[in-house]
């Protein structure tokens, strides 16, 4: 169960970033994830909307260079060493994170994190077996 990102480059000047969210906002795009990466000249907002496909679309039609990629969404236990958890589950099975965000909220005593890995359906399986709760877009509210 894996989840789509959407990743729209920006120039990095005042305003990008509420175009997007008004674009979204007028088409009824609900967001679950939102992560901002920026340099000195331009900036990657990473978005899970709740309808990737839509989202997309809106976004083209509105001239917004993007990108869609496949991520993992997994819940970690909300306290002390929770993350740390993950982590180690993941370095033990030597699989290195390109980059990692949280999500708006979290449910049952758990945040869920979104994980950039490469051969991600393999890395959901893995976390899988380690009882990692993978979560799809349907349960990121």
């Amino acid at each position: 169960m894996n989840v789509i990102q959407i990743s729209v480059f920006l120039e990095n000047r005042a305003g990008q970033l509420s175009n997007i969210t008004k674009v979204l906002s007028e088409n009824n795009i609900d967001l679950r994830a939102i992560n901002i990466a920026e340099t000195q000249d331009y900036g990657v907002l990473r978005i899970i909307p709740a309808d990737a496909q839509k989202a997309s679309a809106v976004l083209l039609e509105n001239g917004f260079i993007m990108a869609m990629t496949t991520v993992i969404a997994v819940a970690v236990p909300d306290r002390p060493g929770g993350l740390n958890s993950l982590l180690e589950a993941l370095a033990e099975a030597e699989i290195g994170i390109e980059y990692m965000y949280s999500v708006f909220s979290s449910k049952n005593g758990e945040s869920i994190m979104v994980l950039q890995v490469g051969e991600a359906e393999k890395v959901s399986a893995l976390l899988s077996e380690k009882g990692f709760k993978v979560s799809s877009i349907e349960e990121i509210k």
